[in-house]
């Protein structure tokens, strides 16, 4: 591994995926030791429109004797190309190669004999149907996902109208740009030039993300179907979420203390589809990202995972 542009103690290794139509492909495991390791590691896996540049999630977990791991996918972040479409997929499945890539080396090189993965958001879809279709492996001990993205925030008739769009539009032209965006509100929730205290590279997470392909919305509701039939991940699921959604397209204040991206009744409705040991937590004042709250929702974010995982990864 060479030094992560985060500097020192932060790492990062380069994973070879081959090509795809658009050209070679690769993905970006960086990490972080803890001090006192106890054999146990995480492994972080963002969002739409994201990449790892969270330092508090990590001090959290060194503090604790826990290696910390998290994993650019494919045309995110770190891993973004500049032959590429940022964030493209036609199915969840192809991030399958990475994740198990990624595991290879947390237990096999590394050494590690526990494992419990991180996801946020869309990070949460992909790592549930990945730990679902390698239950048997046992490569996952458990799992904590953040403000999961297991449907999708509109209104029902925009749903019916979007959804057959998106899977025509993305079997015969995948890199079609739908009608459909994102606004400003999260990004200025969390950027310190706006709203928020957290400082992050624009345009690897610009504030109203990027454009949302048809491929891309094809393969996140084929996802959601899955998930929504029910999964049997073996693993114990902790589930968070914040305790409001912000459902305005432009800024106001109520968006400080609450989810501006997705509906978190959507999150409690869904988490008993996971498995058959799921725990759901909401957070008072807690943002779309929850690690990146202001700081009395943090601390109630990371008090309850510290229980949690006392309890089922210690």
């Amino acid at each position: 591994m060479e030094t992560d542009l985060l500097g020192e103690p932060y790492e990062r290794q380069t994973i070879d995926l081959g090509v795809d139509d658009e050209g070679p492909v690769t993905a970006t495991l960086v990490r972080r030791r803890a001090d006192r390791p106890d054999g146990r590691a995480v492994l972080y896996v963002h969002g739409f429109s994201d990449y790892f540049f969270q330092l508090n999630l990590a001090d959290f977990y060194t503090a604790r004797g826990i290696d910390f791991y998290a994993l650019d996918l494919r045309k995110y972040g770190r891993s973004l190309l500049s032959h590429q479409t940022p964030n493209f997929c036609r199915d969840l499945s192809e991030y399958y190669a990475e994740l198990d890539e990624a595991a290879r080396i947390i237990r096999e090189v590394d050494g590690h004999d526990r494992l419990l993965v991180n996801g946020h958001s869309t990070g949460c879809l992909i790592t549930a149907l990945w730990a679902h279709d390698r239950r048997v492996t046992g490569l996952v001990d458990a799992m904590f996902f953040n403000s999961p993205f297991f449907d999708m925030n509109v209104r029902r008739r925009i749903k019916m109208v979007m959804t057959p769009l998106a899977m025509r539009k993305g079997r015969t032209q995948p890199y079609y740009k739908m009608p459909a965006s994102l606004n400003e509100v999260y990004g200025s929730s969390i950027h310190r030039d706006r709203h928020g205290e957290w400082d992050y590279d624009l345009e690897w997470k610009p504030l109203p993300g990027f454009p949302v392909t048809a491929g891309w919305l094809r393969a996140i509701l084929l996802g959601q179907k899955r998930l929504h039939t029910g999964l049997d991940i073996q693993a114990p699921v902790i589930v968070a979420s914040s305790t409001a959604s912000y459902k305005r397209a432009r800024w106001g204040e109520a968006a400080r203390a609450a989810d501006s991206v997705l509906d978190i009744d959507h999150m409690a409705r869904w988490t008993p589809a996971l498995g058959r040991r799921t725990t759901l937590v909401r957070i008072e004042g807690g943002l779309h990202d929850l690690a990146l709250s202001a700081e009395p929702a943090r601390k109630q974010l990371f008090d309850e995972l510290g229980r949690w995982m006392d309890a089922y990864f210690s």
